[in-house]
Parts: C-alpha cells; structure tokens; sequence
C-alpha cells in the first residue's frame, strides 16, 4: 500500500495504515488519513479524492483560516466538522531566524494539548464513530495540529513513539511545496526558516513534556480528554486489523 497519495495541490496527504499497533495488530490502510488543506483541490484533485471513499474531513483550522482560504467541497454523503483545536495564533513565517524548530514547535503543541481539550476530544470522538467509511482531519499544512491529532490517535492505538515522531517528520517530503504555497499567498518567502519544517525532534520534545506532565501522551488523553479503556477498544476496533 502507499502512504503518500500524489495530488496536484495538496502536498502532505498520506494514509496513516500500515504502522504497527496493540498486539501486533496493524493499523488499517484507507481508513485515516491526515493532509494540508483540502480547500486546495482541483477539478482532478476532487476526482482522485471522491475515488477515496471519504466519508468525514476533520477541518482543525481557526474559523478566519476557513474565510480566507476556503473549506473541502460540500458533497452528498460527506460529513464536515470545523474543530479548531488551537486558541493562540500566531504567524509561523514572519518568525525570526533566531527561533529554534523543535523547542518552538513543540512548545505550541503543548499549548494545543493544554487549549484544545474540548476540541481534541471532538475530533477522537468524530473518528470513533466513523466506523463505515475513512476520516481525514488536516490543518494548513497538515503538520502542526494535525501532527498532534495524529499522535494522538496513533498513541492510543499504542504505536510506538519512535514511530509517531516518523510518521510526522514525512512531513519534511513536503517542506518545498509548503514552502512554495505560503511564498505564493504571502507574495515573498517566509522569514523563518523553520517554516514548513518537521523534524523528528519536534514530535520527540512534545512526547517528552506529555510524559513528564501526565506520564505519557494516552496519560494525557485518559486524564485531560477523559479517554477510558473502553473508549480506546472501541477506536482500535475500528483502526486495527483483527
């Protein structure tokens, strides 16, 4: 199976299966996937995404990113949620070159985790209810706060973290052409050159403050999203094999 699905105009889409989960059990090819903006697609694009079978988009942007940009096509049969699951904006490519990636990056993922309980808790809640047909969830990039959804379902479906900080630095593949849309709407390049960037220590830095503040990222979502064992059976009935 193939992780990166090629769009024109969408840069990060890529299926989330394939990794190993509780027990050995794999994670579920075409069942989640995680992207940039869906508001991107083309005419093709559109048709290449109807293929996919996509029953639910997770949209994780602010309401001012929608009116600005746009959201995916409505479609019969096409269940939409707006869930903005970060409270404190901020401009990521007018930042200076002096920021560090991954102390920076993941001091904001933490702050996701911390503001956005009632909205991360939605969003799991969406994806364990979809149990006929795939969820896609995307941010703007599909690598910020679609990387700390991401991590976690893939968390609670119990990968491994060393897996989830690689999962998200996939994202690197698409740095270039984040790099070309933000330069293209903004009209000059980002001044950070951090932007459109997703290395490992990012992902690695966030796990360790989940741990050190509630013992780990399914800590976290036990304690804070209030997740029991229940709940996690029932997501990984879904989005494990049998």
């Amino acid at each position: 199976m193939k992780r990166h699905i090629a769009f024109t105009h969408l840069r990060n889409f890529r299926d989330l299966g394939g990794y190993t989960g509780h027990e050995g059990r794999a994670v579920r090819w075409g069942r989640l996937y995680r992207s940039d903006a869906l508001s991107k697609m083309d005419d093709e694009d559109w048709a290449r995404f109807l293929e996919l079978g996509v029953g639910t988009v997770i949209d994780l942007r602010y309401p001012f990113e929608i009116a600005r940009r746009g959201r995916v096509r409505q479609h019969d049969g096409l269940a939409y949620h707006n869930l903005s699951v970060e409270h404190r904006p901020y401009r990521q490519a007018e930042l200076g070159p002096e920021v560090a990636v991954g102390p920076f990056l993941a001091g904001k993922y933490a702050e996701v985790a911390q503001d956005g309980v009632v909205e991360l808790r939605q969003a799991l809640d969406v994806i364990v209810e979809a149990e006929d047909a795939p969820v896609v969830f995307h941010c703007a990039s599909g690598k910020d706060r679609t990387g700390v959804l991401a991590a976690l379902v893939l968390t609670l479906l119990d990968v491994s973290d060393e897996v989830i900080a690689e999962d998200f630095a996939l994202t690197e593949l698409a740095t270039p052409g984040l790099v070309a849309d933000i330069t293209a709407q903004m009209g000059v390049p980002p001044v950070w050159p951090g932007y459109g960037r997703a290395p490992t220590e990012v992902m690695t830095l966030f796990l360790a403050w989940a741990r050190e503040q509630h013992g780990s990222l399914r800590g976290y979502a036990e304690q804070r999203l209030g997740i029991d064992d229940a709940y996690i059976t029932r997501l990984r009935a879904n989005l494990l094999e049998p």
